[in-house]
């Protein structure tokens, strides 16, 4: 009973931390299918007297939206599976391999992850420059992948470092190379982990507003949070033009984290039995 009722303030605090997060959503939802009379008149806490679709349908053609979201969902999904599958091959490297200087590379690899992206700014478009990669959706996708590794890299090399080595051994004496053993024993086993980084990868990359926007100034290779900041910067649009980019802006990563949410829960659930 002691511990039943324990677990009410634990219960109580996790709904309060819920609604804060739902009540802006649900605010951004009803002002979006709002009309601009209706808002000024009655506040952005008011309910609607009827669905208002001019506003979403507005900003949709005014960016461009359906480019916008296939450069976001191109870029973000190249970057989260080219990131897994360098992190997986970084991380067998490291944390099986157990290659020299393993300390001074994984500190390495922390230290890129650390790196403010303001500092990487010139230097990534001088290089791109050089290249004739700038403004390219490839150089934002190369870009991305080696920043978003180095977390997976050392995330990944703490999993495997501790993989089991009599299962790596039997591996061996069965005749398996070094990519068989990859790829048949410790890609599967450690899947619940990369999923998360997959899903984790995506969502940061579908964020990203300060490196696309320097990299895309093109209006056809632009993405969904460089249209919502540039044309926010215009200011062109009403309060309800606002709230509609806002949730076009935001719903694509909802749905994503929703589709992919039983893979993030399983991988966390197994990396705490571990």
């Amino acid at each position: 009973m002691t511990t039943a009722l324990r677990r009410y303030p634990v219960l109580i605090a996790l709904c309060l931390a819920a609604l804060f997060m739902v009540v802006p959503f649900l605010i951004v939802v009803v002002n979006a299918v709002k009309s601009p009379a209706e808002y000024s008149e009655h506040g952005p806490l008011s309910l609607p007297n009827g669905v208002y679709l001019d506003g979403l349908k507005d900003f949709w053609q005014r960016v461009d939206y359906g480019q916008k979201l296939f450069n976001s969902a191109l870029i973000s999904g190249s970057v989260a599976l080219l990131a897994a599958a360098l992190s997986v091959l970084n991380a067998y490297a490291i944390g099986i391999g157990r290659i020299k200087g393993r300390t001074w590379v994984l500190a390495f690899f922390v230290l890129a992850n650390m790196l403010p992206q303001e500092a990487l700014v010139y230097p990534i478009y001088y290089l791109s420059k050089q290249v004739g990669l700038y403004d390219t959706r490839l150089s934002v996708i190369i870009v991305f992948t080696v920043i978003q590794a180095a977390f997976g890299t050392y995330l990944l090399s703490s999993v495997l470092g501790q993989f089991p080595r009599e299962i790596l051994e039997a591996a061996r004496i069965d005749g398996a190379n070094k990519w068989q053993v990859l790829w048949r024993i410790v890609v599967p086993v450690s899947r619940p982990t990369i999923g998360v980084l997959l899903v984790f990868f995506f969502i940061w990359t579908w964020n990203e507003f300060l490196l696309p926007l320097v990299m895309l100034i093109s209006n056809d290779n632009q993405t969904v949070s460089v249209a919502l900041g540039v044309l926010q910067g215009q200011r062109l649009m009403d309060a309800t033009m606002t709230n509609a980019a806002a949730l076009l802006g935001v719903l694509p990563a909802i749905v994503f984290f929703l589709v992919f949410q039983r893979t993030l829960t399983r991988g966390i659930a197994v990396g705490a039995v571990k």
